[in-house]
């Protein structure tokens, strides 16, 4: 069973930028996509990022170009460098994990608030 704790969210200024790191506990190497989703104030909640299993990344439309999202086999966990940051950007992000075989993402970390203000 996985658990995955978010950290790193809060307060910026429009052009800042900001890291969110989640950490997995538990048997990652059953994991086939790990990544971030955010859900914005009366919206549905969006696929940001992603890394597979072979070390590919996957991005949003809005999140292309100025987003990164990364791996860290050593720490076992993952990480979403934000730049370029806009108010639109404002929402709880949530890390979130796919098992290997599963179609939908199975296990979400409890989110990390990001504010972007104007």
């Amino acid at each position: 069973q996985e658990q995955l704790v978010e950290s790193g969210g809060g307060l910026v200024q429009a052009g800042g930028s900001l890291r969110l790191s989640c950490a997995f506990s538990g048997r990652t190497l059953s994991l086939d996509r790990r990544g971030w989703f955010r859900q914005a104030p009366g919206k549905e909640r969006e696929f940001v990022a992603a890394v597979t299993r072979t070390d590919s990344r996957i991005y949003s439309d809005s999140a292309k170009g100025r987003f990164t999202v990364s791996w860290d086999n050593a720490k076992n966990g993952v990480y979403l460098q934000m730049n370029s940051l806009k108010p639109e950007d404002t929402a709880v992000y949530y890390c979130a994990a796919r098992s290997v075989g599963s179609t939908d993402y199975n296990y979400w970390g409890q989110g990390t608030q990001v504010t972007v203000s104007s």
